[in-house]
C-alpha cells in the first residue's frame, strides 16, 4: 500500500514536468511560425477583386447597367498608366497628396486631443456624459454633405472648413471608444483604489487609461478612415483657392469625363487612409503590448 503511494506521488509529481516538455516545444514553434493565411487571404481577396473588375470593364457594366464598360471603368493597367506615368496626372496628384494629408491628419489631430478631453470630463462627471451624449449621436446623424454648403458659406474656402469637415466625420467614434475603455476599467481594481485613498487624478492615470487604451486605439482607427473621407469630401466643395488636394483633382477629371485617372485618385485616397490605419496599428501594438488580452490574440 505504501508502495503504490509512493508510486501515484511520483507520477503526479513527474506529470506536470512531462506536459512542460511536451508544450514547450509547441509554444515556441506556434509563436515563431507566420500563419501564411494571413498571406493567402489578402492575395486571394485582391485576385477576386481584380478579375471583378476586369470582368465589369469587359462587359458586366454592359450587362447588367446597360453602360460602356470600357469607358467608366477602364482597366487597373491603364489606371496606373494614366495615373502615374502620365506627367499631368501624377504632377498634380504628387502636390495634392500633401494638401489632402495635411488636411486629413490636421483635422484628426484636432480630434484626437479634443475628443479624448470630452471623453475624460464625461467619465469623471455623469452630469458631463448626459448633457453632451445626445448631442454627440445628433453631430454624427447630421448629413454632412447638407452642411458643408453653410460651412462654406461661413470660412471660405480655406484649411478651416477643411478641418471642420474633417472633425464632424471622425469625432464621434474617438469620443465613445474612448468612453467605453475608461469606464470599463476592473471594479475590483477600483475598489482597490478607493480602499488606498486614490485621488481621481491617479486612479485615471494610473487605471482607467491604461485599460482604456485597446479601445482608444479602436477609436483612432476607425477615425482614421473617416479623417481621409472627410478631407476629400471638403475638397470636392471648397475647390477654388490655391490648395487643390486629391479630391479637387478627382473632380476635374469627372468632369472631363476622363474616368481611369479618376480611380487612380480613389486609389490614392484608399491608400492613404490604409496607411494611416496600419500606423495606428502598430502604435497600438507598441503601446498596449503583450499585457492585454487583444495584443496576445493577434500574435
Amino acid at each position: 500500500m505504501i508502495t503504490s503511494m509512493d508510486a501515484s506521488d511520483q507520477i503526479d509529481m513527474t506529470l506536470p514536468d512531462v506536459l512542460v516538455n511536451q508544450s514547450g516545444p509547441n509554444s515556441s514553434s506556434s509563436s515563431s511560425s507566420f500563419p501564411i493565411s494571413r498571406v493567402i487571404a489578402p492575395v486571394v481577396v485582391m485576385g477576386i477583386v481584380i478579375g471583378v473588375w476586369y470582368m465589369m470593364h469587359i462587359w458586366g457594366l454592359r450587362y447588367f447597367f446597360d453602360k460602356n464598360g470600357h469607358v467608366l471603368i477602364p482597366t487597373p493597367v491603364r489606371v496606373f498608366n494614366d495615373t502615374l506615368l502620365r506627367p499631368i496626372a501624377r504632377d498634380r496628384y504628387v502636390s495634392g497628396l500633401g494638401w489632402t494629408a495635411l488636411t486629413a491628419y490636421g483635422g484628426l489631430a484636432i480630434t484626437i486631443v479634443v475628443g479624448m478631453l470630452l471623453a475624460i470630463l464625461m467619465s469623471q462627471a455623469k452630469w458631463a456624459e448626459s448633457a453632451t451624449y445626445p448631442y454627440l449621436v445628433a453631430l454624427q446623424a447630421v448629413p454632412i454633405l447638407a452642411v458643408v454648403p453653410i460651412i462654406y458659406a461661413i470660412g471660405g474656402d480655406g484649411l478651416a472648413p477643411r478641418f471642420f469637415v474633417v472633425i464632424m466625420i471622425s469625432f464621434f467614434p474617438i469620443v465613445t471608444n474612448t468612453l467605453f475603455g475608461l469606464n470599463s476599467a476592473d471594479p475590483g481594481q477600483h475598489d482597490l483604489f478607493t480602499l488606498r485613498n486614490a485621488s481621481r487624478w491617479t486612479r485615471l492615470v494610473k487605471l482607467q487609461l491604461p485599460a482604456a487604451m485597446p479601445s482608444i486605439f479602436t477609436g483612432f482607427r476607425i477615425s482614421a478612415g473617416l479623417s481621409v473621407i472627410g478631407a476629400v469630401v471638403g475638397e470636392q466643395f471648397f475647390q477654388t483657392g490655391s490648395k487643390p488636394g486629391v479630391g479637387i483633382v478627382m473632380n476635374i477629371y469627372r468632369t472631363k469625363g476622363i474616368y481611369a485617372p479618376l480611380w487612380g485618385g480613389i486609389i490614392i485616397a484608399c491608400l492613404i487612409g490604409i496607411v494611416t490605419f496600419l500606423a495606428f496599428g502598430l502604435i497600438s501594438k507598441l503601446v498596449v503590448g503583450h499585457w492585454h488580452e487583444s495584443g496576445r490574440r493577434s500574435t
